[in-house]
């Protein structure tokens, strides 16, 4: 027999394990925090841009459209060509930076829209100058090395990457850490609520006591508190007959 759960029961069990879930967001929410903005290393982007163009010797000569076609197919060889240790072995050298061609690479992104002439290269590193002169060197240094490499010479500088006066890190992005922290916390928190208590085995109400015996409740024993004990013998005193008022209630006295 499957048991089923209502939603008012879902409700009493987040109500019942509130401070848990709360405690829970709170901590997940302080340690992110504490991790975006005094742990992770701030990281800065740079783009440099350059196009792949047919060069003709004639200015009035049309370019034909198989020609942009060839370049644009070329794209795909020179994302390749331009993360090669070729290229950066020298960027490296130029900019007296202590990295290997794979580590410089694992420093760029090259990509270009679908069908398009034109390629962008994105520079990363902790230093805004560093990734900038990265990205600014790299096309410098694919545009000198293409006509060697491939005998072509059909790549031209688009733009170059700007060094603005104050920079925004890229990553890490503090308040978007801090909000899938909280709904991991509160998840946590939920998830941890619903496991307390289906783990928790112990007899609190009628109902418990039915499920675990299999027999109906034929009577119950209130709990009466110190204020009911004080108020019952303060009855007593008042009334020489034994009887008192009890929350209201007329109660023999043992």
């Amino acid at each position: 027999m499957e048991e089923t759960i209502s939603l008012k029961e879902i409700f009493e069990v987040i109500k019942k394990r509130l401070k848990l879930i709360i405690v829970l967001i709170v901590g997940a929410a302080v340690l992110s925090t504490i991790i975006s903005y005094f742990i992770i290393t701030p990281t800065y982007e740079a783009s440099s841009q350059f196009i792949v163009n047919q060069n003709t010797n004639n200015k009035e000569e049309s370019v034909e459209i198989n020609e942009i076609r060839s370049n644009v197919e070329l794209i795909n060889t020179y994302n390749v060509v331009i993360k090669s240790p070729a290229i950066l072995e020298q960027v490296a050298e130029e900019l007296h930076l202590n990295l290997t061609a794979g580590q410089l690479s694992e420093k760029i992104q090259v990509s270009s829209e679908q069908n398009s002439q034109v390629v962008n290269v994105t520079a990363s590193d902790i230093n805004p100058e560093t990734a900038a002169s990265i990205a600014n060197t790299t096309v410098n240094v694919f545009q000198d090395q293409i006509p060697d490499l491939m005998n072509v010479d059909n790549v031209k500088i688009l733009s170059e990457a700007d060094l603005t006066e104050n920079p925004s890190p890229v990553s890490p992005k503090p308040m978007l850490n801090i909000a899938i922290a909280i709904v991991l916390g509160g998840m946590v928190g939920v998830g941890l609520a619903f496991l307390l208590e289906y783990m928790d085995n112990t007899v609190k109400t009628e109902s418990d006591v039915e499920k675990k015996l299999e027999m109906p409740v034929l009577g119950a024993i209130s709990h009466i508190s110190e204020d009911d004990m004080i108020s019952n013998q303060f009855g007593n005193a008042v009334n020489p007959r034994g009887r008192g008022e009890l929350n209201g209630q007329t109660k023999k006295t043992v």
